[in-house]
């Protein structure tokens, strides 16, 4: 498929996947989720991308869901039930598609991340801010609940069940500073540097084994879901074997005597 309301660049193991619609805001339209569709479902078979960077184009993350063109009838969003259930499940389905993917999700952030956009920055791995940026669950403010997209799963297990009640109540915007005090974003940078703290951060998760950085994104969502102790350490378990047994052990304890970075290829 040829990309329009996206673009994806591979810049070695890294790939920089832009929201590219700046004059809509990145807002999320038909073709947009159509397209992030077909990108997320290729990643589970991609061995070359090892993390995406997900930014927004212009002056804005994703201020959600386009509502002009959903006025003009260009989405079936209201078309009929079924209709609604198909796309609303399509658009719940990308948040899925980030999450199986094995590759590590950071979120770069400038400007408005509203309603969808919030939502696929929550489940990005790690929030990267600039000073811009700002959020908010705008969907409880056109109507609809505030629980979508997985905001009600991730929202309350980034800043625990007050602050989130308060910002899916009322749909009221907390700013990149507060983020960050709340633990809603990692770091916080003016908007100028934003995309160069995501590289460097990127960077770092590639000097790790190739099966350790995905067993661990995996083990670290399956243990927020734990029901027990015991369940995270049967999954910590198994990718501890699954990694040795693959041999990175090997030159990760040999770069690490040598004091030097580890040099990991590529193994089945």
């Amino acid at each position: 498929m040829a990309y329009q309301a996206i673009e994806v660049k591979n810049e070695g193991s890294i790939a920089w996947l832009t929201l590219n619609r700046p004059h809509n805001l990145n807002a999320l339209s038909a073709q947009m989720v159509e397209e992030l569709e077909d990108y997320l479902h290729k990643l589970p078979t991609d061995r070359k991308t090892r993390v995406v960077i997900m930014r927004g184009a212009g002056r804005a993350f994703c201020a959600g869901l386009d509502l002009k063109e959903q006025n003009r009838g260009g989405s079936e969003l209201g078309s009929s039930t079924t209709g609604t259930v198909e796309t609303q499940r399509r658009m719940s389905d990308l948040v899925v598609a980030m999450r199986r993917a094995p590759q590590p999700f950071i979120a770069a952030i400038r400007g408005p991340a509203a309603g969808g956009g919030f939502a696929l920055a929550l489940a990005c791995d790690v929030r990267i801010a600039g000073e811009s940026a700002r959020f908010n669950a705008a969907f409880i403010r056109i109507g609809l609940s505030a629980c979508d997209m997985g905001v009600s799963y991730h929202l309350p297990r980034a800043v625990g069940m007050s602050v989130a009640s308060e910002l899916m109540l009322t749909g009221r915007f907390i700013n990149a500073e507060r983020a960050l005090a709340t633990g809603l974003v990692s770091e916080l940078h003016p908007d100028s540097e934003v995309d160069s703290a995501a590289k460097k951060l990127a960077e770092e998760m590639t000097e790790t084994s190739p099966l350790g950085l995905r067993l661990t994104k995996e083990c670290v969502w399956a243990s927020v879901d734990a029901g027990s102790l015991e369940q995270a350490l049967a999954m910590e378990d198994r990718n501890q074997v699954l990694c040795v047994r693959a041999g990175y052990i090997e030159e990760g304890a040999r770069a690490f005597l040598e004091k030097r970075k580890p040099r990991y290829a590529e193994r089945a």
